[in-house]
């Protein structure tokens, strides 16, 4: 997992120095979003949670902190880092996702860290977009016979309009087996339809969004609501 330490060391220096991207401004945003259910690529990690998240980006780059922690006390936690570049539709990202209790220790880089390093690949073509993801390193996810795999994801989203709201649809799916994404071989994950609005309270908009999500293969259906801040 030293090559996690190393990214987030490069990415710092560049977003600190400026000098490598002279003609471009550093710009930093921050937010936080309130879900009634936190559900991730086809999986239920969480009930309500509060989920904040801060970004500093020059030109292409960027690097992003985003956590997630549970209304009640006790709950899933979670702490991710992603250093990832843009350029066109083209992005590629590497995340640092660290999930695990309050007892277990961020820095652990042993054979059995809670940390997951993945790297994933996206294209952007306007009316769709296309995107893989594999774990590298740490708990990468392990086949039936026990073995580490790099358990991968990939997906299809579409966005549009309708009935006066901002739509998006996603097709995911693991494509072999892994105990990560819970299959057994070829297996679609993540069947999704998300809607969103800006909510009028007085002068202010509130972004707010719901989801329905349906996992075919482990017979799941969720359905989510959220505002973002």
């Amino acid at each position: 997992m030293k090559t996690i330490k190393t990214l987030m060391a490069v990415a710092c220096g560049l977003a600190v120095s400026g000098n490598a991207f002279a003609l471009e401004p550093i710009e930093a945003d921050f937010g936080a979003d309130l879900v009634s259910t936190y559900i991730w690529r086809g999986q239920k990690l969480d009930d309500a949670a509060l989920q904040p998240s801060l970004t500093v980006g020059c030109g292409g780059l960027s690097l992003n902190a985003w956590g997630s922690v549970g209304v009640v006390q006790g709950d899933y936690k979670e702490f991710d880092l992603a250093l990832s570049y843009e350029i066109g539709g083209f992005s590629v990202v590497a995340t640092d996702y660290f999930c695990a209790d309050s007892n277990t220790g961020y820095f652990d880089y042993s054979e059995d860290t809670p940390h997951t390093f993945e790297l994933g690949l996206s294209y952007d073509f306007g009316f769709m977009s296309l995107s893989w993801f594999s774990n590298v390193l740490g708990a990468t996810g392990c086949n039936g016979d026990g073995d580490n795999v790099m358990a991968s994801y990939f997906e299809v989203a579409a966005p549009f309009e309708f009935g006066g709201l901002d739509w998006s649809a996603a097709l995911g799916a693991s494509p072999f087996e892994n105990d990560f994404y819970g299959t057994s071989g070829f297996g679609i994950v993540n069947c999704s339809l998300t809607a969103s609005k800006d909510l009028t309270i007085g002068s202010a908009k509130l972004p707010v969004f719901a989801q329905i999500m349906a996992n075919p293969r482990a017979e799941r259906v969720f359905f989510a609501v959220g505002v973002s801040f």
